[in-house]
């Protein structure tokens, strides 16, 4: 069967584009909490556009049906990987460098009833993020660099434009999510080797239940053993 040719992959840019702008705001309008949020809500918006305007979608962000089982099993794996190293990262080595993690306790996270955020919030939150950041920014700018190679495709304009290109601007761009930074401060840091990991999950499996699993498994063991410490 024929595949369907994608259109509006560009429209990645506009989370990108969204949160360079966010940064470029008067400090007084960075703390408002519906301005940090906007870059979100843009992308999903452009994602709503980018939908519209094309078929295939499911297979194109890596929903296909025969993706669940595959993508829950390596998932899983890479989650606990991730959230035990994660974990160990913010409890020894930022606090020996000087860092305070206290402020973790005083998050909104923090604030939701336990039996919410474990496990439907958390679920709700590695969905939402993972579509946006890894199917859509991520999946969508390796088609608009693929389409890009065809006026020059040597073999490093090629490695660097199907791989580092999309991988570090997606990932940069979850890292310095306005709301990522302002509620989790030097920790958002870490959040950049995540998009790295679950980017290169998704450009190899190109399976979104992979990245989603992986992203709940690693937020669910990182909140459960930093709640406790710090309880």
């Amino acid at each position: 069967m024929k595949p369907h040719v994608e259109t509006a992959a560009g429209l990645a840019f506009v989370p990108v584009l969204a949160t360079l702008g966010f940064y470029a705001l008067p400090p007084n309008w960075q703390s408002q909490l519906t301005i940090q949020f906007a870059p979100q809500l843009i992308a999903y918006l452009a994602l709503s556009v980018w939908a519209y305007r094309n078929v295939g979608r499911r297979v194109k962000l890596g929903l296909s049906y025969d993706n669940i089982q595959p993508g829950i099993f390596w998932g899983t794996m890479t989650g606990i990987i991730l959230g035990t190293l994660n974990t160990g990262v913010i409890l020894y080595l930022i606090p020996a460098l000087g860092w305070d993690i206290r402020f973790l306790s005083q998050t909104p996270h923090a604030q939701v009833p336990f039996w919410i955020m474990v496990p439907w919030f958390i679920i709700v939150i590695a969905m939402a993020v993972e579509l946006n950041f890894r199917g859509f920014l991520l999946g969508r700018l390796l088609v608009f660099f693929d389409e890009a190679l065809k006026t020059d495709p040597s073999s490093a304009t090629r490695i660097r434009m199907n791989v580092f290109l999309p991988l570090s601007i997606s990932a940069l761009t979850f890292s310095f999510d306005p709301f990522m930074v302002t509620t989790f401060r030097h920790l958002h840091w870490i959040a950049l080797w995540d998009g790295l990991v679950w980017g290169w999950m998704w450009m190899r499996m190109h399976n979104l239940y992979a990245v989603m699993t992986a992203h709940a498994v690693e937020v669910a063991i990182v909140y459960l053993i930093i709640r406790g410490v710090l309880a």
